[in-house]
């Protein structure tokens, strides 16, 4: 589809490169369908260890049957169609089928309750579902109180009764689900994805159909894929970051995806043995998993097929840079950005990365960091993370569904407001500092949470940490710390002490959290990001005066 572009550096990319999407683009027609059948598309490793090597023909021909077979039950366009399926090969098949007819997938997370499920129905006027045979029983569990949802699809095992059998109805549809005029594209609804809200119900995020196209330079330039790759992004399909990296860009760039659907708690040696033994070439996960990584042996596992890492999510911490690259030989390349875009700041292999640093701009994203009366900041100064929306931008999200307000209250005067803060270097890659509201003002001081939590971690005792601000009459805020520990080690005077000098070291020594709290784990939400706020709203009863 493309020819893979090659930088020589950031303002080769930044004068040269630029994506032009097709007005009626349709992932499923324009870019599945053109591949030849025998191409490699997937490498799946189910829980078991059972390996399936699947090419494009599958995939095109699934989706077709899947398609017709939803049209036949009344599914249609603008239809909202609820997909839990953990990493299971039947969610591309099911993402696929809903692109061609218009209907709209709402991928979620295998962790909602029977209580969430019925929420998110309801707020989402979702009216079926496709789901594994293990998450049918809460899905039942939520029907009374969900008068809006009819079709009900099960993936395995037999069916519960008032469910259909996912492979069942494939087979008895047609073979092929034509293009037509009225085949949704462009600007039509494609994908609803909530977001990991810390409070309350998350929001819906709409993308339209132009939003796979811009994954293209996620895949090509940041992961740097070739045909040749073996790619392997570690996320649930119930998170956007799935379609960054397990999906839309890497068939785009004609790499092979490889899945991994592990069931249970994540485990670092087994992650590295399925990338040792699937000789995967290239990498993406998020920091925490990195921190988890560089805990073991590396030199235990033959890695030399992997060749280029990257993360996202969270911070990378210098420390877990620093091992991995001592480790591998190689460094780990940063990206931002949020449920509401695709890539818009990076760190690619034709730049100096900078250990906690997200990057530069990407092209195409027109970002300036603003200050409360929306004015840029000068170089060296945080200001919030903002796109310009003059002009329309591929990949960014069109609107928080059926929330007109919420959509105005982040898209005014020609700027989308990310609520994220950063501020510039000299050579112009961004820092990031945190949400708005994690911010620490403290002595005049403001100060970011994760320059601190970095820190943290970069001592052995410590796992991980969440750092937040203490209300304070004499500095406004003081800096705490709640943190988790490693194996071996017991929350004590003398252990903070030592913490506490161990950061003034590292960071401007009014930076250091004059509060150490040490608990068993972190509040988190489903998809794993620190509820700060709930930590925040705890401290203020148990620290006020």
């Amino acid at each position: 589809m493309h020819t893979k572009p090659t930088f020589t550096s950031y303002d080769d990319m930044r004068a040269n490169y630029c994506l032009d999407c097709p007005d009626d683009f349709n992932f499923a027609y324009d870019v599945l369908d053109a591949k030849n059948p025998d191409q490699p598309a997937m490498i799946h490793v189910d829980d078991t260890g059972t390996r399936r090597d699947l090419d494009f023909g599958f995939f095109q021909q699934t989706s077709h049957r899947l398609a017709n077979a939803l049209l036949a039950r009344g599914v249609g366009p603008g239809d909202r169609v609820m997909l839990i399926l953990y990493r299971r090969v039947e969610y591309w098949t099911a993402m696929l089928a809903l692109h061609r007819i218009g209907a709209v997938p709402i991928p979620s997370p295998s962790l909602l309750t029977a209580k969430d499920i019925t929420q998110r129905v309801n707020y989402a006027r979702i009216t079926t579902i496709i789901c594994e045979d293990s998450i049918t029983a809460r899905v039942d569990a939520a029907l009374p109180d969900c008068p809006g949802l009819g079709l009900r699809i099960q993936v395995d095992g037999s069916p519960a009764e008032g469910w259909l059998d996912f492979e069942a109805i494939m087979a008895q549809a047609a073979p092929q689900c034509p293009r037509t005029k009225a085949t949704p594209g462009g600007n039509d609804p494609l994908v609803i994805f909530f977001s990991s809200g810390t409070t309350g119900l998350p929001k819906m995020v709409l993308h339209n159909h132009k939003y796979p196209y811009s994954h293209y330079t996620t895949a090509a330039v940041w992961h740097d894929l070739t045909p040749s790759d073996i790619h392997l992004t570690l996320s649930d399909t119930g998170w956007g970051k799935s379609v960054w990296g397990k999906f839309y860009g890497q068939w785009m760039a004609d790499a092979v995806v490889f899945v991994w659907d592990f069931r249970g708690k994540f485990d670092a040696d087994a992650l590295l043995r399925i990338i040792a033994d699937n000789r995967i070439t290239t990498f993406c996960a998020p920091p925490t998993v990195y921190r988890f990584l560089v805990r073991e042996d590396l030199a235990k596992y033959d890695l030399s097929a992997l060749r280029h890492c990257t993360t996202a999510g969270e911070l990378l911490n210098d420390s877990v840079y620093h091992a991995w690259h001592k480790a591998l030989g190689m460094p780990i390349y940063e990206g931002y950005g949020q449920t509401e875009t695709t890539l818009q700041v990076a760190t690619f292999k034709f730049m100096t990365p900078k250990p906690g640093s997200i990057g530069k701009p990407v092209p195409g994203w027109n970002i300036a960091l603003l200050d409360e009366a929306g004015q840029p900041v000068p170089q060296g100064e945080e200001g919030e993370i903002c796109i310009n929306i003059d002009s329309p931008v591929l990949g960014l999200f069109d609107n928080y569904m059926d929330e007109p307000e919420k959509t105005a209250s982040v898209k005014f005067d020609g700027w989308y407001h990310t609520g994220d803060k950063a501020w510039a270097d000299e050579d112009g890659y961004l820092w990031f500092m945190g949400r708005t509201d994690d911010l620490i003002k403290s002595s005049g001081y403001r100060i970011g949470p994760f320059e601190v939590e970095s820190a943290l971690v970069a001592h052995d005792a410590v796992v991980e940490a969440a750092v937040t601000g203490v209300p304070d009459e004499v500095r406004g805020q003081i800096v705490k710390a709640t943190v988790v520990l490693s194996a071996g080690y017991q929350g004590s005077d003398e252990l903070t002490k030592t913490l506490q000098t161990f950061v003034r070291e590292l960071t401007a020594p009014y930076k250091y959290p004059r509060i150490i709290e040490y608990v068993p784990e972190l509040p988190k939400t489903i998809s794993g990001k620190i509820k700060r706020k709930e930590i925040r709203e705890a401290d203020l009863q148990k620290y006020a005066n």
